[in-house]
């Protein structure tokens, strides 16, 4: 094959011409030149002896080297110290033979193929054609017509109905043929009414205490076993026919009443206001008119009613399995939320209520046992006290949980959620749990505001929920004491320190501020700003810091203070041995593991009421400790023990 080079004059004045290899002259050779028969691209360039021949690729700006020659001659140093010949207008031929005569034959036949077909006929292409020509901006694009093309759904047939392509997404169903058995359309289960009967009792008694589970509740019948809500029906019909009553024929010229005088009218209306009085419970007493008009409560002591929140409540109780209702220690019956309780029992039957008695370590140990008492008789109840390092109850409440867990085998994970009033201890329970800090918590009410998964095993997770307070006729003050509202927000804190002093011993409130005497609120105030500098110019004590100092120390359990159980003969010698009776009766009718799982959940309630629980050091006085049945409470090591065990038990089962 032959390539012929053009020289370059001379006389450009470009750099200076060297000598090119088999020739013999100089020349100024650095030129491109492209072969239209074989679309080569030749590239020489004899100052340093080189020549390429390349073909261009698709891709724009890039060659495909093909041939590269470098023959061997003197270095280039070497030759510029050569004397300068000028080149004359002749062609310099070179012969290369390296460059095989097959590159040029297949490069023509790809450029063949790549060449588009043209439109011989003229007639424009269809819309949908990929390959058509374009010659307007608005055409469509191939990837538009690709994606019209995809809606095209419909099954392709062929002459005979035969289907060639199916429908997207869409295939032919294998013909199926149902086996003639009599069980497919007979009765599943038979039950006789005696049956059914003598199982709804045992079912209502057995359900009648909160330690009960019921188990495999797909296979019961609980339509035939619960009985219906009776709705009240109008009997118009049976006391007197349409006819009699209306049209032609009617016989009756006066409208009949239910009270056949004022007087009757007037009962039966009493009648009805105090049954919905009755229903509605404690709330029904707040719109009594007795004359007189409450103040307009300020939008700070309605924290925790609003519909966002109590909205956060219901899907903390939808989603869970278990409900935690964290209770205060001091006060267990001024932080329950009763109006949960019923609609637990009332509309969320499968679901499971415990206690947890928080702060436990805020008041003396017989007091918290007098607790564990009385309210083991409705829910389970355990007490608990949160601290990531040194904790009660952890494992007692770990174990509970792993019992559930056992007891909702079918379930692939049980989800228990802490609900409870504001500032009663629901996230630093949670953190307390996974010994680290997973939840924002802080010492004033409010700090969660939305509901939030924790994963604290493989199969149990836990919820948080913002604190819900129910509405009640809590005064302002319970409202403050409770620890609803932030202190810092308060207008005026001194009012509510006369029911601290009244409620607060006052030897407690000497050794805590160390006041001698004092003779109302306001002198207590005034010596207690004295004491601690908190004076204004002129030396006006500032009553309003030192009120919210002693707020947020009663809210802290700075001050103590708790309310103190029910002691009566048959509530102080009342045990969970019921809880025991009961598991005993089921593990007649329940395999051996839901019966381990009864008596687990059982002796742990039972056995926590015997350990020694934890009181703050200087709190009380030993008089106050000793004031109970029980001894006074030494130091939680046996407990940490028992729980450090626990949690090594729960990592087993994880593992």
């Amino acid at each position: 094959m032959m390539i012929c080079l053009a020289p370059r004059q001379a006389n450009t004045g470009r750099g200076s011409g060297k000598r090119f290899p088999g020739t013999g002259k100089m020349y100024f050779l650095k030129i491109w030149k492209i072969d239209c028969s074989c679309h080569y691209v030749i590239k020489a360039r004899p100052n340093i002896g080189t020549l390429m021949v390349a073909r261009p690729t698709p891709f724009f700006g890039l060659l495909k080297i093909l041939f590269f020659w470098r023959p061997l001659f003197p270095s280039r140093s070497s030759l510029l110290q050569k004397p300068y010949l000028p080149a004359d207008d002749r062609s310099a031929v070179l012969i290369c033979p390296d460059l095989p005569f097959f590159f040029r034959r297949r490069n023509s036949e790809m450029a063949m193929k790549k060449e588009k077909k043209v439109n011989v006929s003229g007639k424009p292409k269809h819309s949908l054609d990929v390959n058509r020509k374009d010659g307007k901006s608005e055409a469509r694009s191939a990837a538009t017509v690709r994606r019209l093309k995809m809606y095209k759904t419909r099954p392709k047939r062929d002459s005979k109905g035969k289907i060639l392509k199916h429908e997207l997404q869409s295939k032919e169903l294998p013909s199926t043929r149902i086996q003639p058995d009599r069980r497919w359309f007979g009765n599943t289960r038979v039950v006789n009414q005696k049956e059914l009967e003598f199982f709804r009792e045992e079912l209502q008694s057995r359900m009648s205490s909160n330690y009960n589970v019921i188990l495999k509740e797909k296979k019961l019948p609980l339509s035939l076993l619960n009985d219906p809500k009776k709705q009240a029906r109008v009997h118009l019909l049976d006391r007197e026919p349409f006819t009699d009553a209306f049209g032609p024929k009617r016989k009756r010229k006066r409208p009949n009443l239910l009270a056949a005088d004022y007087e009757s009218l007037v009962k039966r209306a009493g009648g009805s206001q105090d049954a919905f009085e009755q229903k509605l419970g404690d709330s029904g007493g707040l719109n009594e008119d007795d004359g007189l008009r409450d103040l307009v409560r300020h939008t700070m002591f309605e924290k925790g009613q609003s519909k966002r929140i109590w909205g956060e409540l219901y899907k903390v109780i939808d989603s869970s399995d278990v409900v935690v209702q964290v209770l205060d220690a001091r006060d267990p019956q001024g932080t329950r939320c009763h109006h949960l309780e019923r609609h637990l029992k009332e509309h969320c039957t499968h679901k499971h209520m415990v206690f947890l008695l928080n702060k436990c370590d805020l008041v003396p140990a017989w007091a918290t046992k007098g607790w564990l008492r009385v309210l083991s008789k409705e829910y389970p109840t355990l007490a608990f006290h949160a601290s990531v390092n040194k904790s009660f109850g952890k494992g007692s409440l770990l174990s509970v949980l792993r019992q559930f867990a056992r007891l909702k085998s079918d379930k692939q994970a049980i989800s228990v959620g802490f609900v409870g009033y504001p500032n009663v201890g629901k996230s630093s329970v949670i953190n307390t749990l996974r010994t680290k800090n997973v939840c924002k918590v802080a010492p004033i009410p409010g700090e969660t505001k939305v509901w939030q998964y924790i994963t604290l095993t493989k199969r149990i997770f836990l919820i948080d929920c913002p604190g819900v307070v129910y509405q009640n006729k809590d005064s302002e003050t319970d409202i403050v004491l409770k620890g609803v509202v932030r202190v810092t927000n308060l207008e005026d804190a001194s009012e509510h320190i006369g029911e601290v002093l009244r409620r607060v011993k006052k030897e407690n409130l000497q050794r805590a501020y160390k006041i001698n005497d004092w003779e109302d609120d306001n002198d207590f105030l005034v010596q207690l700003c004295r004491a601690t500098g908190k004076l204004l110019r002129g030396g006006e004590p500032d009553l309003t810091t030192a009120a919210k100092m002693i707020l947020h120390d009663w809210q802290r359990g700075k001050i103590p203070f708790f309310v103190p159980p029910p002691q009566t003969e048959t509530e102080a010698s009342a045990e969970p041995s019921a809880a025991e009776n009961d598991t005993s009766v089921d593990r007649a009718d329940d395999s051996s593991q839901v019966a381990a799982a009864f008596q687990a959940i059982a002796n742990v309630i039972s056995s926590q009421q015997q350990k020694n629980v934890p009181v703050q050091r200087d709190l009380f006085t030993e008089e106050e400790l000793k004031g109970g049945p029980d001894s006074e409470p030494i130091s939680s090591e046996d407990e940490d023990a028992k729980e450090s065990s626990a949690e090594e038990e729960d990592e087993e089962d994880d593992n």
